[in-house]
């Protein structure tokens, strides 16, 4: 791929959850959202860190991840976490 070419969005999103099951020894649950950058590639992606029975007990966490414009991850960092039936409470919300 030349050093200029951005892979698409859904390369993107494969690179950074195949990527992070690697790392994290986890498979992520999903890609909440995913940018195109200056630099490269920013998702935001859910993993699930303990499975609880209920299920809506689970520990979740969301990770920020930065791939380079080929797809390879630079970063991540976890962000918040929450359980699977915990809401936004400002998602949807109007200002």
């Amino acid at each position: 791929m030349p050093e200029n070419e951005r892979v698409s969005a859904a390369e993107a999103m494969r690179q950074a959850t195949e990527q992070l099951t690697e790392l994290l020894g986890r498979r992520p649950e999903s890609v909440s959202a995913l940018k195109p950058t200056d630099d490269g590639w920013e998702a935001e992606v859910e993993v699930v860190e303990l499975e609880r029975i209920p299920e809506t007990t689970s520990v979740l966490a969301s990770y920020e991840v930065a791939l380079d414009p080929a797809g390879q991850l630079l970063a991540y960092k976890r962000g918040r976490r929450y359980t699977r039936a915990q809401i936004d409470r400002n998602e949807g919300s109007r200002s």
